[in-house]
């Protein structure tokens, strides 16, 4: 019989080795409510790693919608299809993301929108050639309105 140290090494090294039969055998062991099969150092790591993924999803979603209203509103002989089709798959992913997680909405999305600006103005100056000097400092756009379908910046 193993003991309970030889069966934490061994999930351990099944985590290391095949992640996919990892999860399978994980997703086996919570649905029988075996307790003690579980790898909860790396179920807890994995669970983490899904929340920073969503944040970050939906923080890379704004920072190219922004990049993109940037453009459409300094750069208004340039605008494209692309440009608008951009925005608009944008702000279709971030509803989806805010759908399946609508906390991030309260929690991530205020300080995401407040920190993604710099960095939007960043890629909008590399890709426009225009000094990043020529953008606002700060958003002057809400929050809402950037998220509104078939709003924007004139």
């Amino acid at each position: 019989m193993a003991t309970a140290r030889q069966l934490e090494h061994a999930k351990g090294d099944l985590y290391e080795q095949d992640f996919t039969a990892w999860i399978e055998d994980q997703a086996q062991a919570l649905r029988a409510r075996q307790i003690g099969a579980l790898d909860w150092d790396n179920l807890l790591e994995e669970l983490e790693s899904m929340g920073r993924s969503e944040k970050n999803a939906l923080k890379s979603r704004l920072r190219v919608l922004l990049m993109h209203l940037i453009k459409w509103k300094w750069q208004p002989k340039k605008r494209s299809q692309s440009w608008l089709e951009t925005i608009i798959e944008q702000r279709a992913s971030i509803e989806e993301i805010l759908e399946m997680s609508p906390s991030l909405g309260t929690t991530t999305l205020p300080d995401a929108f407040s920190g993604v600006w710099a960095k939007a103005i960043s890629l909008a100056a590399l890709e426009t050639g225009l000094p990043p000097s020529t953008f606002s400092p700060t958003c002057p756009w809400s929050m809402d309105e950037v998220l509104r379908e078939g709003w924007m910046p004139e």
